[in-house]
């Protein structure tokens, strides 16, 4: 069945590039997706496979019932955008402004969209059934998926698969991992409150850039002084705001920052390890200071036995050229949420478009188009092998 599958998948690489191409002008924001989620359940009503909308919030969920047994399998896509600028030069380019498809969700939906119009062709010959999984606001807290997972409509499945584009990876190469393939995802926001005045009496004030800076230097000795060097975590600070004149000492400093981690204990000591800093920096130099710390993603874990199977079945997918097990990347990916519910597993698909060597949330990203067949094909192989080692 994969053969029949794969070739029609090939057959409807016009209309995927379509898809993802009208997508990527349209973006939407994180749990503002409202329009691409209408966009989602059109195509649905235009094959009449039945759907759920309004799931967890924007969520939209197909289900395909195949003609012959088998388990229940769902397959994942999000597709909400971010808040940047598209500065492109191509036909298809954001038409919306501060908004654009900078991580390859467009091409995540219209991969779907297709593997569900090509399995819908072969119905009758489908073993079990697939949940089509379309999630909304992957890309901000608390994240999508958590509230689909928390509305229940997932509890009755059997495993879980999904996929990544990935622009610096090679088209034609598959990446998974038996274990933790992506990091747990903080964000936090510090506040210091100083004494501000005259730049010309620094004696006078309790200066917040100064204090501030202080913090920032030592909470990188987190990382390199008080983690194990044998584990792993990143502690960055995104953002740093203070002062408002080159003659006045600010009274104020605000600074947002991500905690990166692989292991509960280490993100706890990672906490433990800042409040700490603060508490002293803050009382040696007589100043107050307020941490809101939100956890945000967990690590995104693969079950052994479904990575197995995405390992297996990209072998047996035509454009995958290599197949390999790789370490885990600092990045979050809120796909955690379904495997913490269900056996599953995640994988990177290679989508390095040549002459546009930029990465994710860059203001010039962009793929490989012709990453998504491989990346549904992909999908169609893992779900077919689960199916068969049921």
């Amino acid at each position: 069945m994969l053969n029949k599958v794969s070739e029609l998948i090939d057959k409807l690489y016009p209309e995927t590039v379509e898809r993802r191409r009208y997508l990527h002008q349209h973006p939407e924001l994180s749990f503002k997706e409202t329009e691409t989620a209408k966009y989602i359940a059109s195509f649905y009503d235009s094959l009449g496979i039945p759907y759920e909308k309004n799931v967890g919030g924007n969520g939209v969920i197909a289900t395909l019932v195949g003609g012959k047994p088998g388990k229940k399998v769902a397959l994942r896509a999000d597709f909400d955008a971010l808040p940047i600028d598209d500065e492109k030069d191509v036909p298809y380019k954001s038409t919306v402004p501060g908004v654009m498809h900078a991580c390859g969700h467009d091409g995540h939906t219209a991969t779907l969209l297709t593997i569900a119009k090509a399995l819908f062709e072969h119905q009758a010959e489908l073993p079990g059934t697939v949940v089509f999984v379309h999630q909304h606001a992957e890309e901000q807290l608390p994240g999508g998926a958590k509230s689909i997972v928390e509305s229940g409509i997932l509890d009755d499945i059997d495993a879980v698969f999904g996929t990544h584009l990935q622009s610096l990876v090679p088209l034609g190469e598959i990446q998974t991992s038996k274990d933790v393939l992506m990091a747990g995802a903080d964000a936090f926001e510090l506040t210091i409150q100083g004494k501000g005045g005259h730049g010309a009496s620094p004696h006078e004030t309790k200066d917040a850039v100064v204090i501030g800076a202080k913090i920032v230097s030592q909470f990188q000795e987190i990382i390199s002084r008080r983690i194990d060097p044998l584990k792993t975590a990143v502690l960055t600070i995104g953002s740093f705001h203070s002062g408002s004149n080159f003659n006045i000492i600010a009274d104020k400093a605000t600074m947002k920052g991500t905690v990166r981690h692989l292991d509960p204990e280490v993100q706890e000591q990672v906490i433990e390890e800042m409040e700490r800093i603060l508490q002293g920096i803050c009382l040696a130099n007589d100043v107050t200071y307020e941490l809101s710390y939100t956890k945000g993603y967990p690590p995104t874990k693969n079950h052994p036995q479904e990575a197995e199977i995405v390992l297996e079945a990209a072998k047996e997918v035509q454009g995958v050229e290599v197949v390999k097990e790789v370490v885990p990347v600092m990045g979050g990916e809120d796909f955690s949420y379904y495997t913490i519910h269900k056996p599953g597993a995640f994988f990177f698909t290679g989508a390095r478009k040549e002459d546009n060597l930029y990465p994710h949330h860059h203001p010039r990203f962009d793929f490989d188009e012709k990453a998504m067949p491989i990346a549904a094909k992909t999908l169609v192989a893992a779900y077919l092998r689960y199916q068969e080692q049921a």
